[in-house]
């Protein structure tokens, strides 16, 4: 960070967040793990070091950018990540034709103008991904040339109306674009620039013989981001995407959760019958270790929602995964009313920020390594309360 960096965030966030801020200070931290504001705290309970383990803790982590501000996967929406305090950057990769590139999903009728294109409607399909039918433009049918005609436009604008305003200011960027453009940040911010980066529905290319490790592997040693300290962490919510790549790369790996009660899709044609619940048990958090460094947990499954939607009794899943030296990022935090728990939403607008700081002190007091979260600015206010030093006067 260049001297003043922290300063001129503060101002970010508070501008971007200030309704936000009075409900936080009478909320208790909920777990033995939690560092108190001041007190030392590394990754996943270890002596800080290289690589990941020398981070910030807790790691504030740009969800697919600053996707709360600019529409998701951008280069705009990267930049502006970092330019608001995000200590890591977010990719999710599809592929076409031996290209990775940055979308969410690979149905891309919801974050691109290709419906405003009439050479592109008969692509329009229905198809089948990890068992749920999906209707709509899908990257695996267009070529790169195609996709690059193509602009990015927000995803959810009735909750985001003013990220509008960038729609068609960026196109689909590519895996390589987005590391040669990380190089270039980092040479002129003069530090590393640290990027999250998920293979996306893995099973459903390898299907089509469009293997996702394999060239995603090639791009990384091609621009250093292979090593054990490498300033990349790679996640799937498919365990066995991770295994190969550790195959591949010994850049650090990190599993992805979903709800309790699901199975990753990997599992369901491996006939394989544990459940998400099975694998935040101590058992299968053991299971995990044995290939990877971290897991990447839905916040519900560090504190489960009640029925009426407020925070209930947290898990034992942060001091569970500690055991077993994983790093906890969980997934996502955003400053809009529809997002948060019951408790911290203020007036009936869907659309108007809540109180993201007490949601986040929550999520923060628990232990956990970092999190995903679409306002980074709102992330590190909220995250510098809880690193050594940085407490609130």
């Amino acid at each position: 960070m260049t001297q003043g960096g922290a300063a001129r965030r503060t101002v970010l966030g508070a501008a971007v967040l200030a309704a936000g801020a009075a409900g936080t200070a009478g909320l208790t931290a909920g777990s033995a793990t939690a560092a108190e504001p001041g007190q030392e705290r590394t990754a996943g309970g270890d002596r800080r070091g290289g690589g990941y383990r020398g981070l910030p803790v807790p790691l504030v982590i740009g969800h697919r950018g600053a996707s709360g501000h600019r529409p998701e996967h951008t280069l705009g929406s990267y930049a502006l990540a970092l330019d608001l305090g995000a200590d890591v950057v977010e990719q999710d990769l599809p592929t076409r034709d031996g290209h990775l590139v940055c979308r969410h999903e690979n149905e891309i009728g919801g974050t691109t103008d290709v419906a405003d294109h009439p050479e592109f409607a008969s692509r329009r399909t229905t198809k089948t991904v990890d068992g749920t039918a999906v209707t709509g433009w899908f990257t695996e049918d267009f070529t790169l040339a195609e996709l690059k005609t193509l602009r990015a436009k927000e995803r959810i604008p009735a909750v985001r109306q003013r990220n509008t305003l960038y729609d068609g200011r960026w196109d689909i960027p590519t895996f390589e674009e987005v590391l040669r453009w990380a190089d270039r940040e980092g040479r002129r911010r003069g530090r590393p620039v640290w990027l999250h980066v998920e293979t996306k529905h893995p099973s459903h290319f390898r299907s089509l013989g469009l293997g996702l490790e394999e060239p995603l592997a090639r791009l990384l040693r091609r621009h250093g981001r292979d090593g054990r300290d490498a300033p990349v962490f790679l996640q799937s919510f498919e365990p066995s995407s991770i295994q190969r790549l550790a195959r591949l790369v010994d850049a650090p790996r990190v599993v992805l959760l979903s709800d309790a009660r699901s199975r990753p899709w990997d599992f369901v044609l491996a006939g394989d019958p544990r459940t998400v619940a099975d694998l935040v048990t101590p058992e299968g958090l053991k299971w995990i270790a044995s290939f990877a460094q971290g897991i990447g947990p839905t916040l519900d499954l560090v504190i489960p929602r009640t029925a009426d939607g407020r925070l209930g009794t947290p898990t034992t899943l942060v001091r569970d995964a500690h055991a077993r030296r994983l790093v906890l990022h969980p997934y996502t935090a955003r400053n809009e009313n529809a997002f948060l728990p019951a408790e911290f939403r203020r007036g009936t607008d869907p659309a108007a920020y809540g109180d993201a700081f007490g949601a986040l002190r929550a999520y923060f007091a628990q232990g956990i390594d970092g999190i995903f979260t679409d306002q980074p600015d709102t992330g590190l206010l909220a995250a510098e309360d809880f690193r050594p030093g940085r407490g609130r006067p």
